[in-house]
């Protein structure tokens, strides 16, 4: 891995600086589930529309602003989340002050999910961010009443994991090139399960983001955009919203 600590420029505001520049979570009554654009996507779609009362009793709603915190890392674990709109960054500090980002959240993505007390990641949005709220013995409630919404937390921890061990595998044994090959083109797909358009992906995250769960440096990751750009498989003129042009072989390239 090529991930070194990362010094905070003197423009950036760090600590609670920082949070208070981002601005602070706030919490609002919940809005109902009717007409909830991340449903079909959520594990809450496990229960029957028709009893959806359930979870309106128990649930609030959080709404992040970009840049500011949800939970941090070592933080008592209270209450799990769906995301209903926009993405968050799940972010770990390592003792010598390098900082890895484990995986990006996105509409209809549960945060909870864990054996642990604590929190194991401090989880930040990456764009303004709104989340459906749950105290986490409400939920072992309803999945005791709802036996389906359990299998779905299942589900999606499952498939969390697959993507860890893809994750790893990427880490271990792909370049540079291949390993943003890989990212763009399961971000890409993500996207487009939620609605986004087909062979294009939109990066609301900075290169930092990128090269930190990459394990590169931001200087690589900036070259790989470059020579992925040189070689056809993808085009852009906002380095934020990427064409791919060639996903056969950015596939190929990441070995998926």
């Amino acid at each position: 891995m090529e991930t070194k600590p990362r010094l905070p420029s003197s423009a950036e505001p760090t600590g609670s600086a920082r949070h208070a520049a981002a601005g602070s979570p706030k919490r609002a009554q919940h809005g109902g589930c009717e007409g909830c654009l991340a449903r079909p996507l959520a594990i809450c779609a496990s229960i029957p529309a028709a009893e959806t009362h359930a979870l309106e009793a128990v649930a609030g709603e959080v709404l992040l602003p970009v840049g500011a915190t949800l939970a941090s890392q070592g933080d008592p674990r209270r209450e799990v989340y769906t995301v209903t709109r926009g993405m968050l960054r799940r972010v770990r500090l390592l003792p010598d002050g390098r900082r890895l980002v484990a995986g990006f959240l996105m509409v209809g993505d549960f945060i909870g999910f864990s054996g642990a007390p604590q929190y194991r990641h401090t989880l930040e949005a990456v764009t303004d961010c709104v989340l459906c709220a749950f105290p986490l013995q409400s939920m072992r409630s309803l999945c005791q009443r709802y036996p389906d919404l359990e299998s779905g937390m299942l589900a999606q921890a499952c498939s969390e994991l697959d993507a860890t061990r893809g994750s790893l595998m990427m880490l271990a044994r792909l370049g540079p090139g291949e390993r943003l090959a890989g990212f763009l083109v399961e971000l890409g797909e993500r996207q487009q399960q939620r609605g986004g358009a087909a062979h294009h992906v939109d990066l609301p995250m900075t290169r930092a983001d990128i090269a930190d769960h990459l394990g590169l440096t931001i200087e690589t990751v900036s070259r790989s955009f470059t020579k992925l750009r040189q070689s056809g498989a993808i085009a852009f003129e906002d380095p934020r919203r990427i064409d791919l042009v060639d996903v056969a072989a950015l596939r190929g390239a990441a070995g998926l």
